[in-house]
């Protein structure tokens, strides 16, 4: 299926590994001219390297936080007049409420929530004149399936969920959507800080961790981040149009709920 994608400007946040480089990945594949984002120069250096060798497609690699104005500000100028917008940033760390002073709240949603929002704002005005946008939001399966020791995460992430929603329903008229996909055990740099700390908290070896970490997954795998990245090019696709203040999960059929 051709997604539609080809010549659209897109603009992928925390893309230098992970669930992040999978969706540029993906986006690059489908002929979207990307620009990719990251703190640490070489590991963004290389990440471009390796979506040009799967792709054919070189992405504009800029270094920068987008937690500060000037992060926002320089991908917004590597990227005039964006199509598409993936919010994704590294989470808070797993903890427990006595741990969580003021500050551990105000930095998780400086990381989790208005980055992403302020660049919404920044990118919402061109999208809707043009009459094609498409944002995914990378947030968590804790929104839906909150657990005591994801607390920060859950909080900001949740509050960008709430956010969206409400502004889906005022731009889907200009054929711009707006959609969050929900990760749970996908096999990340994440996933493996995960098991290291089943390690740590539980005297057992790394195989055991993924193995333990296997056994909740309904699927019985992990979750590949391609099939992640891919999920997301389709969320920006042409046909996607329709689709829109939604949440995906990709956890391999593990929640529980209904809806």
């Amino acid at each position: 299926m051709d997604l539609g994608l080809k010549g659209r400007r897109a603009i992928v946040c925390a893309s230098s590994r992970g669930l992040g480089k999978a969706c540029a990945t993906a986006l690059a594949r489908e002929g979207a001219l990307v620009v990719i984002n990251g703190l640490n120069a070489e590991r963004l250096a290389a990440a471009a390297a390796e979506i040009e060798a799967a792709t054919g497609q070189r992405p504009v690699a800029v270094q920068a936080d987008i937690t500060t104005p000037e992060g926002r500000a320089a991908l917004l100028a590597a990227c005039e007049q964006p199509d598409i917008l993936v919010n994704n940033n590294a989470g808070p760390p797993p903890g427990k409420l006595a741990d969580w002073d003021e500050a551990a709240w105000i930095g998780a949603f400086q990381s989790n929530m208005l980055p992403a929002a302020l660049l919404i704002r920044a990118v919402m005005p061109g999208m809707r004149a043009r009459r094609f946008g498409r944002i995914v939001n990378i947030t968590s399966a804790m929104v839906k399936s909150p657990r005591p020791h994801m607390g920060l995460s859950t909080a900001a992430r949740s509050a960008l969920t709430a956010f969206c929603k409400g502004i889906s329903k005022e731009v889907a008229a200009d054929n711009v959507t707006i959609n969050n996909l929900l990760p749970e055990r996908i096999d990340t740099d994440r996933q493996r800080f995960m098991a290291q700390r089943m390690v740590a908290a539980q005297g057992i070896t790394f195989e055991q961790a993924r193995e333990q970490i296997v056994e909740t997954v309904a699927a019985r795998r992990f979750g590949l981040p391609g099939e992640f990245g891919d999920a997301c090019a389709f969320l920006c696709a042409a046909q996607a149009g329709f689709i829109s203040g939604q949440n995906l999960q990709l956890d391999g059929g593990s929640y529980e709920g209904l809806v």
